[in-house]
């Protein structure tokens, strides 16, 4: 089969009818339409009425046209409507929202694609339904990225040097840490994930000098467990160039390689939703700062079976939470 895709029509049906009429298998089937056996079966078990479990050509074309008009699930459920639209202004994403439904044993399923393509349906563009998104991207797909070169740092170690459990997420303890810049301001925001468990750290700076970088760094690893301190990986960015003060030991991406730290840069763009790169950080108190890391870490996420992230850290340390 090739990449491009047609629906099945009257004449696709007709044949279907004959060929099974004449006893062929369903592999045969399809491969005398040219389609899987996966799509001639779907058409068989749901273009039959239960009553007469015989499949018609005609009636199996009505009964697709039928479902194409009463539209999909969350244009005619008015109550999953509001549950979904609800939980996307809570800054849930598809997948989340999808996730978390399951658990919760809600009535009716969904997938994110469906959600996806409710969003980026005519109805959805309408109600500019995609800035509930965390990217709010009008349109799917990826953007390019422009790579820099950034000054040599002293005593480096690779990422490739970085131990298998921090690799492989086996612990908690390892974490990936990165400056998020504001158009025309000179103060950055320190953001730190937690490899594992996800859990995020930030603190606003008043420069982005590798000082004062380092210092902040530094107060906020020495307040956590010692079973909480064990690597770091940053980018070649020169405020890091004062890793060796620090607890922990530091690793760096190769350059231009932002996919090597992915869970940074995964929490960057989330919070870019509450501090897009044109907004004025200093406008925001210590409070306000607390309160979306709060958010952050009380978000439900899909790499984490859907627990949240402040979930996954007392997982990982054996802790009981109380809310």
């Amino acid at each position: 089969m090739g990449k491009n895709y047609r629906h099945l029509d009257l004449t696709d049906r007709c044949e279907i009818y004959r060929l099974r009429a004449d006893g062929i298998s369903l592999s045969r089937i399809a491969r005398t339409l040219g389609r899987s056996t996966s799509t001639i079966s779907r058409e068989l078990k749901r273009n039959v009425l239960t009553r007469q479990s015989v499949y018609r050509p005609d009636q199996a074309d009505r009964m697709r046209w039928a479902r194409k008009l009463r539209g999909s699930k969350l244009e005619r459920l008015a109550p999953l409507r509001e549950y979904v639209l609800e939980r996307l202004a809570m800054g849930l994403s598809p997948e989340q929202i999808c996730g978390r439904a399951t658990l919760e044993e809600t009535e009716h399923k969904l997938t994110p694609e469906t959600l996806y393509a409710w969003i980026y349906s005519p109805a959805g563009r309408r109600q500019k339904l995609h800035k509930y998104l965390v990217r709010s991207k009008a349109k799917r797909g990826r953007r390019a990225r422009r790579g820099r070169t950034e000054p040599p740092i002293p005593d480096r170690w690779p990422i490739h040097f970085r131990p298998t459990k921090a690799h492989t997420r086996a612990e908690v303890g390892h974490w990936e840490a990165d400056l998020m810049h504001f158009s025309g301001q000179r103060q950055p925001l320190l953001t730190c994930v937690d490899r594992r468990s996800r859990f995020l750290m930030m603190e606003r700076l008043p420069d982005r000098t590798s000082e004062t970088t380092a210092s902040k760094l530094k107060e906020l690893f020495s307040a956590l467990p010692k079973r909480l301190r064990k690597t770091m990986t940053v980018d070649n960015g020169g405020e890091f160039w004062q890793h060796q003060k620090l607890p922990v030991k530091t690793y760096f991406c190769d350059p231009h390689s932002p996919w090597q730290r992915g869970s940074i840069e995964n929490a960057n763009g989330v919070l870019r939703r509450y501090l897009p790169r044109k907004v004025r950080i200093n406008q925001f108190n210590e409070r306000d700062i607390e309160d979306i890391m709060w958010t952050y870490n009380t978000t439900p996420r899909k790499c984490l079976g859907y627990l949240t992230p402040l979930e996954a850290l007392a997982k990982s340390m054996s802790l009981a939470l109380e809310i």
